[in-house]
């Protein structure tokens, strides 16, 4: 268990890593951020950053020497990077937990392992295997890159078979997964956490809305009968106890008539679980903090009905009409540019209390 004064190294420098570094603070800890780019998010409030790329060897090492105990905020850190990092400081959440949510094929082979439900899938490498995999797994289906891709990048709906000329140009020959479509009622997440001794603590499942494949608003609490609650947060457990997870992870579902099936996971604080920042006494991010540190986790019990929306691009300018509204709460990211599709912050609307 660490104590305070330690110091918490988080790779990646933008508005995860910056709620990540507010929350060590809260509980006397020294945030320190590797960042490749210059002036991040997080470098506000960090105690510390190091601006160097994943290829500097030499940066690597020095900034393990200066921490505790090294974490991340999101997933496509380089091996070579990890590698240099581990024989040197732990790293929680641990290196098998990043490897699998970095391939997305990993992970539903990993899922599946585990007797959970996926969208039907295949590995794509070529034309001929989207062609062959889409004769198997029917249209419409959507093709995406194995790595890197996120909010809604690196995807390509396939509508009939006559798309798939256009949809593996697209990818621009990166392995890729085909996916077959889900017809669910609305999307789930569950934000659970592990401890070094093995406890788990899991959040009210929250109903997630996307649009153009990014994450608008997350309701809590979801649309799910007592069954489907507990058989999100179980599901969520079993992957944190499968992987031997420190930390806290996001578990995407779809909610169908058939069951609950896994969409995807995240091994981090995720988006989803913004809300907790005013639904509960321990936040995801200070939850996440204290299982890395070794420190037991917090009550994940929720105290209040919260409506969490991201604000994207020019949704910045909306600030001064929220800031007086008396139910919403405010994180800003200190992002200078508000492009289209970039997070500039979040709000959190209290919609009512739990009496």
């Amino acid at each position: 268990m660490l104590e305070p004064g330690a110091v918490i190294g988080i790779l990646g420098g933008g508005q995860l890593g910056r709620m990540l570094s507010v929350a060590a603070s809260r509980l006397g800890f020294r945030a320190h951020i590797y960042e490749p780019g210059i002036n991040p998010p997080a470098g506000d409030v960090a105690h510390r950053v190091t601006t160097a790329p994943y290829e500097d060897l030499a940066a690597l090492r020095a900034f393990a020497a200066s921490v505790d105990v090294i974490t991340y905020e999101f997933e496509n850190v380089p091996t070579a990077a990890l590698d240099a990092l581990e024989a040197l400081r732990p790293i929680r959440p641990n290196r098998r937990a990043l490897a699998i949510s970095q391939e997305r094929i990993a992970e539903k082979e990993f899922l599946t392992g585990l007797g959970l439900t996926c969208a039907p899938f295949a590995p794509v490498g070529s034309l001929a295997d989207l062609q062959t995999a889409l004769a198997r797994i029917g249209a419409p289906a959507i093709l995406k890159t194995a790595r890197l891709g996120y909010d809604g990048k690196g995807q390509a709906r396939i509508m009939a078979a006559a798309d798939t000329v256009e949809a593996w140009e697209t990818m621009q020959g990166a392995p890729s997964v085909l996916e077959g479509f889900i017809a669910f009622s609305h999307e789930v997440s569950v934000i659970a956490a592990r401890g070094l001794d093995g406890s788990v603590a899991c959040y009210d499942p929250g109903e997630n809305v996307h649009q153009g494949g990014i994450l608008r608003t997350t309701t809590v609490p979801a649309r799910l009968s007592a069954s489907q609650r507990s058989d999100a947060v179980l599901i969520a457990a079993r992957i944190l106890n499968a992987l031997d997870y420190v930390g806290v992870l996001g578990v995407e579902l779809f909610v169908t008539p058939q069951g609950l099936i896994v969409n995807e996971i995240a091994p981090r604080v995720h988006n989803s679980g913004h809300w907790t920042q005013q639904g509960c006494a321990v936040d995801q991010f200070e939850q996440h903090i204290r299982a890395v540190a070794g420190w037991t986790l917090g009550d994940g019990s929720r105290f209040a009905d919260v409506v969490m929306e991201n604000l994207i691009g020019d949704d910045i300018a909306r600030v001064p009409a929220l800031a007086r509204e008396r139910a919403v709460s405010l994180h800003l990211y200190g992002k200078g540019e508000a492009r289209a599709g970039r997070k500039m912050g979040h709000a959190n609307r209290v919609v009512r209390g739990i009496t």
